[in-house]
């Protein structure tokens, strides 16, 4: 392999490699700048300390997952263009045909996979469940208030992390080989939440990137991983009273207390559901339904944006570009 061999492919085009190098290079300078945007509109916005106290809320972690989101969308738009000459649609978070369905299935597979493991850990006694006790009102609050902030934060992570990164590594390396390295960073950026355990929470969240990398190769499209995520997340706080990846403060009033009788290694403990061998099985079973089933699907557009390196940009079906 002579050298330009080694950054450009047969398709001629920069290798998978170079553009996922590419993405997370330029996404960390746009993220930073944006971040440092924000703060510095915020101090002289906000009354002085408030700042602070808003990182510290729910809302807090809303308005990053918006700043998380508009970098990895753009930046991700940029090198789709820039280096595989490819729209925003691509990208698979336009409105295509079928989008709803997608996203109503990724909502009902998503409420079902973590009600799953939350059946099987009560059946087992290991979980307790209790109707919430904090009034009408605070338990209506904590169902909005946490429908928008685990809407922002699913939106995120499935624009970052099942995006273009994902994307522009499937066009050129094998599955099973894609989902790695998405998958990887997904599970150790989780490692940072409060009460972790250290094994089952980068095993679980690992199983997690895998089987949301599923849920977007079966539809090519990131409203159904969109759907399972923010559904999952939704479920887990806000209805079952579960931490959410160890995080108890969007939730303080839900539908339902949780406490987890233990073993810790079997429920999750302080962590919650995601953090015991219940998730773990409730993972990989739907992770199997999702690879399997009759009742998911690409449309012919969603395919033709992933099906290999070298697109024939003539004119395709409804004026978009066809990649057979």
């Amino acid at each position: 392999m002579d050298l330009p061999d080694f950054f450009v492919n047969r398709a001629g085009r920069l290798r998978a490699f170079w553009r996922l190098a590419a993405f997370t290079a330029v996404y960390m300078c746009v993220l930073t700048g944006l971040f440092l945007g924000v703060r510095f509109v915020a101090a002289r916005v906000l009354p002085k300390g408030s700042g602070r106290l808003l990182a510290e809320t729910g809302w807090g972690f809303a308005v990053q997952s918006v700043i998380f989101f508009a970098a990895a969308a753009l930046v991700g738009w940029a090198c789709a263009v820039a280096l595989e000459e490819l729209p925003w649609r691509s990208l698979g978070w336009a409105l295509h045909r079928g989008w709803s369905r997608d996203l109503v299935k990724g909502l009902i597979v998503g409420a079902l996979s973590v009600g799953l493991a939350a059946a099987l850990g009560a059946a087992l006694g290991s979980y307790q469940f209790s109707f919430g006790d904090g009034g009408s009102g605070a338990m209506t609050r904590t169902l909005v208030v946490s429908c928008v902030i685990f809407l922002m934060g699913a939106a995120a992570e499935e624009m970052l992390f099942r995006g273009y990164p994902l994307q522009t590594t499937l066009r050129s390396w094998p599955f099973r080989l894609a989902l790695v390295p998405t998958s990887v960073v997904f599970g150790l950026v989780h490692m940072d939440n409060p009460n972790v355990a250290p094994a089952f929470t980068f095993v679980n969240t690992f199983l997690a990137g895998v089987l949301l990398v599923v849920a977007y190769w079966r539809t090519r499209s990131l409203w159904f991983p969109f759907g399972l995520h923010w559904a999952w997340n939704y479920a887990q706080g806000a209805l079952l009273g579960s931490p959410v990846s160890g995080i108890k403060s969007i939730t303080p009033h839900p539908v339902l207390n949780f406490a987890d009788a233990g073993p810790a290694w079997l429920g999750g403990g302080a962590y919650g559901i995601e953090g015991g061998a219940l998730c773990t099985l409730a993972l990989v079973l739907t992770t199997v339904f999702i690879w399997r089933t009759r009742l998911l699907s690409a449309s012919p557009e969603m395919r033709r944006y992933t099906e290999g390196e070298n697109p024939d940009h003539s004119p395709g079906e409804g004026g978009h570009l066809n990649l057979q």
